[in-house]
C-alpha cells in the first residue's frame, strides 16, 4: 500500500503533565495505609494512563486505497473537496456549525481540522471532520490521491476537479 500521508496524532507534553495529578491522587489514598503500595499503585497508575494515551492515539492517512482515520475507512470515490480549518474557524466547525451527523475523529490537543465531504448517497453522514496537524498536507494528498483513480472512460481525471466549483 503506498501512503500520499500519513500522521498519528500523538498527545501532547501539557496532556502528560495533566495527566500526573494521578500519581498525587492515588498517594493521598494509599500512603496511610502502606508507602511501598501507595508509591506502587502511583507509578502503575501514571504508566497505565500513559499507556492508554499511546495505544489510542489514531492514524490518520491517505493510502491509494482511501482515507484512513483511526479505525475508519473511506474510498477515494466517495470523497469531496476537502476544506481545511484553522483557529477560530476550527473551533467554529467542531463546536456551532457542527452537523450532528457527521463523522467524527476530533482531539482535544489538535487544533486545526479538516472537513471532508461525502459523495455517498447510502452514507448518513453528510461530512467526515478529522483533526490534523497538517490539515493542509491531508487536501493536497487527498488531491493527489484521487487524480491517480482511473476514470470510466480510462483517463487520470481528478475525481476532486470535478466537484469543484468555478472560480
Amino acid at each position: 500500500m503506498h501512503y500520499y500521508y500519513r500522521e498519528r496524532l500523538w498527545p501532547t507534553p501539557w496532556i502528560f503533565i495533566s495527566t500526573a495529578l494521578v500519581i498525587p491522587a492515588s498517594l493521598i489514598v494509599f500512603l496511610p495505609i502502606n508507602t511501598i503500595v501507595g508509591i506502587m499503585t502511583a507509578v502503575f497508575l501514571y504508566l497505565g494512563v500513559v499507556t492508554m494515551l499511546l495505544l489510542a492515539s489514531p492514524v490518520v492517512a491517505v493510502s491509494d486505497s482511501g482515507l484512513i482515520a483511526g479505525p475508519a475507512r473511506l474510498p477515494l470515490e466517495h470523497i469531496g473537496q476537502p476544506q481545511v480549518f484553522l483557529d477560530e474557524e476550527a473551533t467554529l466547525e467542531r463546536g456551532p456549525r457542527l452537523d450532528a451527523r457527521a463523522w467524527l475523529l476530533i482531539r482535544g490537543w489538535v487544533s486545526p481540522v479538516i472537513k471532508i465531504p461525502l459523495n455517498d448517497p447510502a452514507d448518513p453522514a453528510p461530512y467526515w471532520l478529522i483533526s490534523s496537524r497538517h490539515p493542509q498536507r491531508v487536501a493536497d494528498a487527498l488531491s493527489e490521491a484521487t487524480s491517480a483513480i482511473p476514470t470510466p472512460d480510462g483517463t487520470q481525471e481528478a475525481a476532486l476537479d470535478q466537484e469543484r466549483p468555478p472560480q
